[in-house]
């Protein structure tokens, strides 16, 4: 299969997951699905797995070599991306209080990204800028959401109840004592569980300390869970890896990509609002090529353009419309239509731009030439 029906062929698994829980959701009449008792808890539990393997799969070594430009791509970068978003939103929707979905939108799809790695023609130092940057931008993207949604949802024409928002405001400052001690405890467990080697060690005793490993982790993401540690299970990602985990994760955010995606088609059912979704979505990917582009000044013209290009949706912009669905009716309609804008534009400027560039040349005597697999910018693992 070449590079480009890869691309498109995973593209079209996306339609079609979202098209078909939209159907079945028509057939069925789930529209009350956020009703359930079981709503808040799986989109919690879908948002903290999405957020540890994000920065799980980090290369913290590889990062400090650029990490001015990481710094700035996380904080001004995220920040600048939806200021740009804004007018274009509120254009499109008419409607303050839905104006926080451009920062829902913000961030860029860490695994899509790992995905690509192998394959791109990009400089192995412009491979690392956008994967830490789209690993980074997710943790702080929910923060974001999370302290903005009660100022949104008090501009919010009839509102729904603070409790429905994914952290309510007057739990901000136990939550934040609930991160620090998650990270803290985290900490200690890996120390204690780690073996002087710096793995797991090797024989019964290998396997013995991995399951306590994973039972370990899987008690902090029951906790994140249940009392909405997200920036904790975040931090946590960047010290706490498992070997055993670190082929299957991707897996486990694909899969949870795909759930996350059936959860939004359900709920398409209470409508689709096209227009806004479109407009957010190529605001969203403009963002991106003005802020990417800046950022990236230092980097060579090549991995400056394809970094521009780097705009992906996955599966946190999907968890935290689910997330925020309860509390503002008209999310799930706006950011599915968004999510499949970003997607599809993701994949034709990225065609288009490879198609443009001549095959690597092996450059002057004594460089290292550049890989000469050919770029490819898909979503083959969303995430």
């Amino acid at each position: 299969m070449t590079r480009t029906l890869r691309a498109a062929y995973h593209l079209w698994i996306m339609l079609a997951v979202l098209g078909c829980a939209w159907v079945l959701s028509a057939v069925t009449g789930t529209g009350l699905l956020t009703d359930s008792a079981a709503y808040p808890v799986i989109v919690s539990l879908l948002l903290a797995v999405g957020l540890y393997g994000s920065t799980s799969g980090i290369d913290l070594a590889e990062a400090r070599g650029d990490l001015r430009t990481l710094i700035l791509a996380v904080t001004v970068g995220v920040l600048a991306k939806a200021a740009l978003i804004v007018p274009v939103l509120w254009l499109a929707v008419r409607e303050p209080a839905y104006l926080i979905l451009a920062v829902a939108v913000a961030q860029i799809d860490p695994l899509s990204v790992a995905a690509l790695r192998a394959r791109s023609r990009m400089s192995e130092r412009g491979k690392t800028v956008l994967s830490v940057w789209s690993s980074f931008d997710d943790p702080v993207t929910v923060l974001l959401t999370a302290y903005l949604a009660p100022v949104a949802l008090s501009a919010l024409d009839g509102g729904a109840d603070a409790s429905a928002l994914p952290v309510a405001p007057d739990a901000y400052a136990l939550t934040m004592l609930g991160n620090v001690a998650l990270c803290v405890m985290a900490a200690l467990a890996w120390w204690a569980l780690r073996s002087r080697r710096g793995t797991v060690g090797s024989g019964w005793r290998a396997v013995l300390r991995t399951a306590v490993c994973l039972l370990v982790l899987a008690g902090f993401l029951a906790a994140a869970t249940a009392w909405g540690l997200m920036l904790g299970v975040a931090v946590v990602g960047l010290f706490y890896r498992p070997p055993v985990l670190v082929p299957v994760v991707g897996r486990v955010l694909t899969a949870a990509y795909y759930l996350a995606l059936v959860a939004l088609g359900l709920l398409l059912v209470d409508g689709v609002e096209p227009g806004p979704g479109i407009a957010l979505g190529a605001a969203a990917f403009a963002a991106q090529m003005i802020v990417g582009w800046l950022i990236a000044r230092n980097l060579d013209h090549y991995d400056r353009v394809s970094l521009a290009l780097g705009q992906q949706n996955g599966v946190t912009a999907v968890v935290l419309a689910l997330s925020l669905q309860p509390a503002f009716p008209r999310t799930v309609g706006i950011v599915a239509p968004a999510v499949v804008t970003v997607n599809v534009l993701h994949f034709v400027t990225n065609e288009l731009w490879n198609r443009r560039q001549p095959a690597p040349s092996a450059g002057p005597p004594g460089a290292r030439p550049r890989s000469a697999s050919p770029a490819s910018w898909v979503i083959r693992s969303p995430g």
